[in-house]
């Protein structure tokens, strides 16, 4: 009975994580795509990435945070790791409108 408490207890961290990605990348897409489909200026639609979805990359970073620290990295391991993965989606999102969506 403890052992099972203590599992789902572990495997908690690791299931915020596809959550809040697929909430981050969700926003993050609608708003690349919305940019795209008015034509936004390349600095309008920079200045808005970075805001749009602050509130679901916060939750994003914190589930990733989390679920790092469980699996046991250091604190400097888990702050690279949530920057990369961050910056990828921003990078993607980027190239995105780059190419017209």
């Amino acid at each position: 009975m403890i052992f099972t408490a203590l599992i789902l207890a572990a495997a908690a961290p690791a299931d915020a994580v596809p959550k809040a990605r697929q909430a981050y990348a969700g926003c993050l897409t609608q708003y690349t795509n919305d940019a795209v489909d008015r034509k936004m200026a390349k600095d309008e639609f920079l200045a808005g990435l970075k805001t749009k979805c602050a509130d679901k990359e916060e939750k994003f970073r914190a589930a990733l945070t989390t679920a790092d620290k469980a699996d046991g990295m250091s604190d400097k391991e888990t702050a690279a790791d949530v920057e990369d993965q961050v910056k990828g989606y921003m990078d993607q999102m980027t190239d995105n409108f780059a190419s017209g969506g």
